[in-house]
């Protein structure tokens, strides 16, 4: 069995921070800091985890913030110069890796306390970005102190580390996974579009990355804003950028957004005829079922497609919602006949409930719903009736 991910957030960790801030600093108190860092810690949560280390800190560092500040720095590895997330120093070398996570929620709560220390705590995020990651800590700075930080960001995107340069992007995120959601850049994106025109060309493909995932949180709430940033930036564009951009449009391409489709040439509907089938028609909560779809072009130019499909999960009080999933890309030669076959597992998860009951499978052709199929969901309090029937699990469609 895998290791738990909370336990990147453990006992050696707390030792390693003891270990080195008592290297920089021979008055910090380690026994203090690892009691408090340890208790209670196993039965705690990776956030909870963070948070709590966190409060050890702030417990046993200088209540002056630059001098703690300087320990922190003093305390670090060296900085990382490959342009990938890697392998951190080994704990022998300095602070690296997730013990950085709670340093940075202690830079958060105490270099946040007054506007004239916030330079000083970017200072110190620029350092732990390079050994780990400061994108979830600079968050309320932006939300706290905007104008400044945002001056900074355009500064650090000329940054010669790639991992301060995507700090840029990332950490400017409207809707950051695990980090607190910038509802003024959700409203709002337009503080954060210099910084991304400025790294959509950057050398490092893991600041590209960034930026694309960046734009696709955009145009979660402004799809026109980035169907239009597509259709300025991609005539021309290098494979990288194309790249980008196209990495950047994911959510919007299964959405059938039409100028967006139409800037990949993608606007068009299939010219032919397509099948859908689902197989088995009946499973349990746990099992998969195989989606088999068949294609024939009647056009005479090859086409290219992009073909995904949604599921209309089964709701806790009837009605059903729809998640798109993500396909096939294909170009289709003229008269071709194509066979495609995936597995869809449906699974428990943390982020989905599932519910018993017919489950509607739409297969979408450059975002146009072309064919239908269902499957019966069966969950372990669900019966089937005397004479019950199942459905098809096939629809076609000529077009």
């Amino acid at each position: 069995m895998a290791e738990p991910f909370k336990n990147l957030l453990g006992p050696a960790v707390v030792a390693a921070a003891a270990r080195h801030f008592k290297r920089v600093w021979p008055a910090f108190d380690a026994q203090r800091f690892t009691a408090a860092a340890l208790a209670g810690l196993d039965a705690l949560e990776m956030k909870a985890r963070a948070t709590q280390i966190a409060d050890a800190l702030q417990a046993t560092l200088p209540a002056k913030f630059e001098t703690a500040a300087q320990l922190i720095e003093a305390a670090l590895a060296p900085a990382r110069d490959d342009g990938e997330p890697g392998t951190p120093m080994p704990a022998e070398h300095g602070l690296a890796g997730w013990v950085l996570w709670p340093v940075g929620i202690f830079i958060e709560r105490r270099g946040i306390e007054q506007a004239s220390q916030v330079p000083r705590a970017l200072q110190t995020l620029h350092a732990l970005t390079q050994r780990f990651t400061a994108e979830w800590a600079i968050r309320p700075f932006i939300e706290k102190h905007p104008a400044l930080v945002f001056k900074t960001l355009q500064t650090w995107a000329a940054d010669p580390s790639p991992h301060v340069r995507r700090l840029v992007s990332e950490g400017s995120r409207p809707r950051l996974p695990w980090g607190l959601q910038l509802k003024a850049l959700i409203k709002d994106p337009a503080p954060t579009l210099p910084l991304l025109l400025a790294l959509q060309d950057d050398s490092s493909p893991y600041v590209r990355r960034s930026v694309a995932n960046h734009l696709n949180d955009i145009g979660k709430d402004h799809p026109a804003l980035v169907a239009a940033w597509v259709e300025q930036h991609l005539p021309g564009a290098s494979a990288e950028r194309a790249a980008l951009l196209r990495h950047a449009c994911r959510s919007l391409i299964k959405n059938g957004d039409k100028r967006v489709l139409a800037a990949f040439g993608l606007g068009r509907a299939l010219k032919g005829a397509v099948t859908l089938s689902v197989s088995p028609t009946r499973i349990k909560l746990g099992e998969s079922v195989q989606l088999e779809v068949s294609l024939r072009s009647t056009a005479r130019q090859k086409q290219k497609l992009v073909i995904d499909y949604a599921v209309h999960h089964v709701k806790a009080h009837g009605g059903t919602s729809a998640k798109v999933f993500k396909g096939w890309a294909a170009e289709l030669e003229p008269g071709e006949i194509r066979t495609l076959q995936r597995q869809h597992a449906v699974r428990p998860i943390t982020t989905r409930s599932y519910h018993a009951g017919p489950h509607a499978v739409d297969l979408l052709i450059n975002g146009r719903v072309v064919a239908t199929a269902a499957f019966d969901l069966v969950t372990p309090a669900t019966r089937r009736r005397p004479g019950e029937s199942t459905s098809s699990g096939r629809s076609g469609r000529q077009a």
